[in-house]
């Protein structure tokens, strides 16, 4: 009895990892996209709460996640304009791109834990509204919106790390949109002058009707 040695086909392993660039390319983009507009709508909510006690009583104050801290914000639209930017760069400066990518989600991962306990900002607004610099809130309280703004970073770091990792077999901007390509040109169509709506068109198109 003979056995058959089933030799895999070049293309088939060529293929491989195009197919793995792709799937990482479809998933970094969907992390980052997703990650930077998460992020960018958890600052906008209120990340803690309390009460400023004055002579006339007390009076509720509220922080949003941009009062506690602008880094996540800025750091999202970094993030964002850097998963962008990865397609319009190879090589080293891919993996700069990347790499910068990556550290936009660390940073506001990072940012938004040491926001969720923070304080001194309902501070600030107790002592601007009772205008005693020593005023403090009382009955302070946090929501979870920072740790949603958490997850929108790490969202934003897993695509950076997939870009460092599967970044070199991904597509980049194709040539023709890049500054100093020449278009071709067209070949003029040849203009009968005793017409002269041929005449019109060949003006229409850009081309000189007397073939110079």
């Amino acid at each position: 009895m003979e056995y058959v040695t089933a030799v895999p086909h070049p293309r088939s392993e060529a293929a491989a990892p195009a197919r793995s660039g792709r799937r990482s390319l479809a998933v970094a983009l969907l992390c980052g996209a997703l990650g930077a507009a998460v992020t960018l709508l958890a600052t906008r909510q209120r990340w803690s709460e309390g009460t400023a006690t004055v002579a006339g009583g007390a009076f509720p104050l509220t922080a949003k996640g941009s009062d506690v801290t602008g880094v996540p914000a800025a750091l999202a639209i970094v993030g964002l304009a850097a998963l962008v930017a990865v397609f319009a760069v190879r090589g080293a400066g891919r993996l700069a791109v990347a790499a910068l990518l990556t550290l936009s989600g660390a940073g506001i991962a990072a940012a938004s834990l040491a926001g969720a306990s923070d304080g001194s900002s309902l501070d600030e607004k107790a002592a601007q509204a009772t205008g005693d610099t020593s005023a403090t809130v009382a009955a302070l309280g946090h929501t979870g919106w920072p740790y949603v703004a958490v997850a929108g970073g790490v969202l934003i770091l897993l695509a950076g790390l997939l870009a460092l990792r599967f970044g070199r077999a991904w597509p980049a901007m194709s040539g023709r949109y890049e500054r100093g390509t020449d278009r071709p040109r067209r070949t003029a169509r040849p203009v009968d002058p005793e017409r002269p709506e041929e005449i019109w068109k060949a003006l229409d198109r850009g081309e000189d009707p007397t073939g110079a």
